[in-house]
């Protein structure tokens, strides 16, 4: 029972942890992260089972973590307003070309990394983006400009 206690502590602090660190995407993560992810792993492991090498603690502690997943899936798919809470949500970060500096600054999220997100999407210059959404998983989308209204419409034959 003291492992399924603990494994739900350490399962509430890691969720409010992850929902005040900034959103990255795990192919966005430096090195450094990455290694950081698994050490605490590793931390967390032993905080949860302390001296309990038993297939039975293992067990134990991945059931709660899976269970404690499968109440906040459920949670968050019943009422909207927990999703946002739990989940975050997406936020605009350009609107018609231009960064919401506010909102980057609340995120962390430095100019050079939305550029290159823009790059990758085969955007050169943020005059062509209409919206840039950081989505709750760390991942960017981007709206171009519709180019349909620069020009008139197309004539029909007949």
């Amino acid at each position: 029972m003291e492992i399924i206690v603990r494994a739900s502590v350490i399962f509430a602090v890691l969720l409010v942890l992850t929902r005040g660190m900034k959103r990255r995407t795990l192919a966005d993560m430096a090195p450094f992260e990455l290694l950081l992810l698994v050490t605490l792993g590793d931390i967390i492991q032993q905080g949860i089972t302390q001296e309990d090498y038993s297939i039975t603690g293992a067990v134990l502690a991945v059931s709660t973590f899976a269970f404690w997943i499968t109440v906040l899936t459920y949670v968050t798919w019943r009422w909207r307003r927990a999703a946002s809470v739990i989940d975050g949500v997406p936020l605009v970060i350009v609107q018609d070309g231009a960064l919401i500096d506010r909102t980057l600054k609340a995120e962390r999220l430095p100019v050079a990394e939305v550029l290159e997100a823009a790059r990758q999407n085969g955007i050169d210059s943020l005059d062509k983006v209409r919206l840039a959404v950081l989505e709750t998983t760390g991942r960017i989308s981007f709206i171009r400009h519709d180019d349909s209204t620069d020009s008139p419409p197309a004539e029909r034959p007949g």
